[in-house]
């Protein structure tokens, strides 16, 4: 059976004008053309609006753009699932951009999409065109994300292209107040419904930006602990991770509870009162302690 897929190009934006250029550019040059440019503007307070007016006029490729108010990149990953047409979903953060090529490999791959195999996963480089996370073990394998690393070795960030209708059963939860939640959530509940077809070809160039969320992720957590809190807890609760990386989720668990206002009771119980993750606490709060030293990560919770 032929597949045949239109891919929405998403990218959740906040004052990112000044990078957008080359992501328009990088798909105007696409080889394959059946696909949208979908943006959700979080809120941005730069000219990114009248550039993407300006797109709109050269009608080059199609692009349609929302705007909403700040909430942060999750929230604006979950409005884009609403408003997504194309059957395969492919997040491009707005200061990356894609090769001439990118898109022609991923529909190349696309019929590997069948019965438990819910998307595709390609590479992502650096702008030297050095691969993100090193050479893989094996060319192309089918997994999740909670198996690939441990048992395949396939390490580094990934691009991955999935069916929008599936990706809509993992949207994140919203809890008021904080502002990032780490993509992670997404991919491990994903990891519970179907696999993904893992591929050694670069379809992404990734420049992680000093102010981006790549660099900050641990002081984004503690600004948002329930978010870390139900990654963590969700993560430790799967059977197929290994006792060695289970105790290591657990004292991230901790790590960043520290900074909620639940309970000890209610923390413990997320855990379903595990022995393990309360033996956990004390390295947990060791980390906590760690963090606070270095000045990268402080934050004022008030």
């Amino acid at each position: 059976m032929k597949f045949r897929f239109k891919i929405t190009v998403f990218t959740p934006t906040y004052n990112r004008e000044n990078t957008l250029l080359r992501l328009y550019d990088s798909l105007v040059g696409q080889t394959y053309k059946d696909f949208e440019w979908l943006i959700v503007d979080d809120g941005s307070t730069d000219d990114t609006e009248k550039l993407v007016q300006k797109w709109f006029t050269e009608n080059l490729i199609t692009i349609r753009y929302f705007k909403q108010e700040n909430g942060g990149k999750h929230r604006a990953i979950n409005r884009g699932l609403d408003l997504a047409e194309g059957e395969l979903f492919f997040i491009v953060d707005s200061d990356d951009f894609l090769p001439d090529n990118s898109l022609e490999i991923i529909k190349s791959y696309s019929n590997k999409i069948r019965g438990s195999i819910v998307g595709v996963a390609g590479r992502k480089q650096y702008a030297d065109k050095s691969k993100i996370g090193g050479e893989f073990g094996i060319k192309e394998f089918v997994s999740n994300h909670i198996e690939k690393r441990t048992l395949k070795g396939a390490m580094g960030d990934l691009a991955e292209v999935v069916k929008t209708d599936v990706l809509k059963q993992c949207k994140f939860p919203d809890f008021e107040g904080e502002r990032f939640c780490a993509e992670g959530l997404m991919w491990n509940k994903l990891a519970k419904i179907g696999d993904l077809y893992f591929f050694d070809v670069t379809v992404y160039t990734a420049e992680y930006l000093e102010e981006g969320l790549s660099s900050n992720s641990i002081r984004n957590r503690r600004k948002s602990p329930l978010y870390a809190m139900q990654l963590y807890s969700e993560l430790a609760q799967d059977k197929r991770l290994p006792l060695k990386l289970k105790i290591r989720t657990y004292i991230n668990f901790w790590r960043f509870s520290f900074f909620s206002q639940l309970s000890f009771i209610e923390k413990w119980k997320k855990l379903n009162n595990s022995f393990l993750g309360l033996l956990c606490l004390p390295l947990g709060w060791l980390m906590k302690i760690k963090d606070d030293k270095n000045s990268n990560v402080q934050i004022n919770n008030k």
